[in-house]
């Protein structure tokens, strides 16, 4: 018999590899995803959102050697996801084998190796990087839960994982540049 989890996964992961949109829990707030490859899914993502595709998004991996597969990792950001205890995204240059519109216009990328439980066995699953980006229409305040979710957006995506719905965020990741020695923090 399947876990709930177990189910969850092997839903989302078909939704993923069909190049849908998804709604699910992440190590920081409820995120809208789809795989980071594909970009006509990523193109529903910021249609669903009403953002512009100049605006660059998080990328989740499942681990380092996941995410040496898509950019080079200076010893710098080894170091600074072993040490951290908190969600961390970091912006890295030159990517590749991802959809060129999750690519920021200087040619980076924010990626983060997720510490969720569900998130990383979906991506392990998937074999692939997914887009997470905040569950709100731009220019509108992010929700720290589920039930602040708006309507558009909950019927907006082709599939609501259906997990942690009374869970409450309380911080998203902290974000970083590395810019050869300088690291710069974008967001704490």
């Amino acid at each position: 018999m399947k876990t709930k989890i177990g189910s969850e996964i092997a839903k989302a992961n078909q939704y993923l590899k069909d190049g849908k949109t998804i709604l699910y829990p992440t190590d920081t707030v409820w995120g809208l995803g789809c795989d980071a490859t594909n970009y006509d899914a990523v193109s529903s993502i910021f249609k669903l959102k009403n953002r512009v595709e100049s605006k660059s998004l998080i990328v989740l991996v499942s681990s380092v050697h996941m995410l040496k597969k898509y950019v080079s990792v200076p010893k710098k950001a080894l170091d600074i996801l072993k040490s951290s205890n908190q969600p961390t995204t970091i912006i890295y240059k030159n990517p590749k084998g991802f959809a060129k519109n999750t690519i920021a216009e200087d040619h980076t990328i924010a990626i983060r190796i997720v510490q969720h439980d569900f998130c990383r066995k979906l991506i392990k699953k998937f074999g692939k990087p997914i887009v997470s980006t905040s569950a709100n229409v731009s220019e509108t305040p992010t929700p720290k839960s589920f039930s602040e979710i708006s309507d558009i957006i909950l019927k907006g995506v082709h599939y609501v994982v259906n997990l942690e719905e009374d869970t409450i965020a309380t911080k998203s990741s902290t974000i970083l540049k590395i810019d050869g020695e300088n690291l710069i923090v974008l967001r704490a």
